[in-house]
């Protein structure tokens, strides 16, 4: 299945990789690639992880990396990646906002 990144989940992996590249820019590149696999894997086996506790009838799942979680909807024809986001944020917050 095809993998879309939207533009929210793009400006995330943006900023993951500033955030580390004050650091460490090597490392930076590295890890922003990783995320990015693992986005692409989710093409393979989309329901490999399970819907958002509390949040089922919207369809939005989460697989974890390392301290981020990716959180992503399956669609007809893709898989739609919605945020990347640190494991200690508010993520609630973020993906629904209203």
């Amino acid at each position: 299945m095809k993998v879309v990144v939207t533009d929210a989940a793009f400006d995330d992996l943006l900023r993951i990789g500033q955030a580390i590249a004050q650091d460490n820019p090597a490392r930076a590149a590295t890890f922003v690639e990783e995320l990015q696999a693992c986005c692409e894997r989710l093409g393979h086996a989309p329901r490999a992880f399970p819907l958002l506790p509390g949040h089922e009838e919207r369809g939005v799942r989460r697989r974890p990396y390392r301290d981020y979680m990716i959180f992503y909807r399956i669609e007809v024809d893709a898989v739609e990646i919605l945020h990347v986001i640190h494991g200690a944020r508010d993520y609630e917050r973020i993906l629904f906002p209203e």
